[in-house]
C-alpha cells in the first residue's frame, strides 16, 4: 500500500468519515504547506502526553497537576446530582447549555440492539458506591433520543436497580426531538430537556 492509499485508510477510520473523504483529507494536506502537515502531525503526536483521562469522569481532559478534571474538583457543584452522557462531546453540549450544575460520568458509548458497543460499566457501579457515600441523590440519564440511547438506558436501569431505594433515575423531558443526538443539540433545547426531566 502507498503512502497516500494508507494514510487515505488510516483517516478513514475516524467516525463520520469514509474512504473517498479519508482521501480527500489526504490531497488537501500534499496541497497545504509543509508547515501546516508539521504542525497537525505535532497536535496528534502531543494528545497523548498532554491530555488525560479523568478518574471520575472519564471524560478526557487537558492535563495539568491536578489529578482530576475540573468539572469533578468544582466544590460549588451539586454532589446529589450525576449525569451520565455517551461521550465526552455530549457533556461539552450541556456544559454550553448553562443550566446542570451536578457532576458527570461518560458512559463511553452506546449498546445497540444487534448486541454490539459497550459502555463502562464497572467503572459507573464504583462511581455510583462512591457518590452515594457523598449524598448522591439522582441520576439523570441524559443519552440521545436514538434506538441505541434508548437501549443504553434500559441496560443503565438495570445496574442501578440494587439502588432504587436510594436514588432517584430521571431521563431527560420533552424538547428532545425523537432520533436526536445530544451532541448536536443546541443550548436552548437541552435546557428545556434538563428543566422538564422525568423520573424514569
Amino acid at each position: 500500500m502507498d503512502h497516500i492509499d494508507e494514510l487515505a485508510h488510516a483517516l478513514s477510520r475516524l467516525p463520520g468519515i469514509g474512504p473517498r473523504q479519508g482521501k480527500r483529507f489526504v490531497y488537501y494536506l500534499l496541497s497545504a504547506p509543509a508547515t501546516e502537515r508539521t504542525k497537525l502531525a505535532e497536535l496528534i503526536a502531543s494528545l497523548g502526553k498532554d491530555v488525560r483521562q479523568c478518574p471520575e469522569c472519564l471524560r478526557f481532559y487537558n492535563g495539568s497537576a491536578a489529578t482530576v478534571c475540573n468539572y469533578c474538583s468544582d466544590t460549588k457543584r451539586d454532589e446529589g446530582l450525576l449525569m451520565l452522557v455517551e461521550k465526552d462531546q455530549d457533556l461539552s453540549a450541556v456544559e454550553r447549555a448553562g443550566t446542570y450544575r451536578g457532576h458527570y460520568f461518560v458512559l463511553g458509548g452506546v449498546l445497540t440492539l444487534t448486541g454490539k458497543g459497550a459502555i463502562r460499566e464497572k467503572e459507573l457501579v464504583k462511581i455510583i458506591d462512591k457518590r452515594l457515600k457523598n449524598n448522591l441523590k439522582e441520576v439523570v440519564l441524559a443519552l440521545s433520543a436514538t434506538s441505541e440511547g434508548e437501549h443504553t438506558a434500559d441496560r443503565v436501569r438495570e445496574l442501578l436497580m440494587p439502588y432504587r431505594d436510594h436514588l432517584k433515575i430521571s431521563v431527560l423531558g420533552r424538547g428532545l426531538a425523537t432520533g436526536s443526538e445530544l451532541e448536536y443539540s443546541d443550548a436552548e433545547t437541552l435546557r428545556a430537556a434538563l428543566s422538564n426531566r422525568r423520573e424514569a
